[in-house]
């Protein structure tokens, strides 16, 4: 895992926009669905990863499939710790302070994450795929 800051400078105004539109109707949809549906299964929808739809379809286009791959098993691991942060969250800001509750969900979703990704790495999850390198 890396940081490359310079890297987000260089994203072409294209993709951000492509991004934010993806991001923008998905918040449109969720605002639709909880007039009709409520404001809990509207929030359903604000968890969708609109942005992670069009960043993959960017890093496949620019850095080939692997890289989004690698990207999508990565979102996928941070999923499992956002479902860890809800029900933490969901369990403990009935009874305690939003501090507390929210600081445990964090967490939990730091733990779950990382743990998750160094279970997939140990296990050697995408270790089996060739680099376009190998030909």
């Amino acid at each position: 895992m890396r940081v490359d800051l310079r890297a987000a400078a260089r994203t072409p105004r294209k993709d951000l926009l492509l991004r934010f539109a993806f991001g923008a109707g998905v918040s449109l949809l969720a605002a639709v669905v909880s007039r009709l549906f409520g404001s809990f299964v509207g929030g359903v929808f604000l968890a969708f990863p609109a942005i992670l739809l069009a960043s993959l379809t960017l890093v496949a286009e620019e850095e080939g499939l692997m890289s989004a791959r690698d990207d999508a098993r990565g979102a996928a691991l941070g999923t499992l710790g956002l479902v860890a942060f809800a029900v933490v969250a969901a369990a403990l800001l009935r009874h305690h302070s939003a501090w507390l509750a929210l600081g445990a969900a964090t967490a939990a979703w730091l733990v779950v994450s990382l743990g998750a990704y160094g279970i997939a790495r140990a296990t050697g999850v995408g270790g089996d795929e060739r680099s376009p390198a190998d030909g």
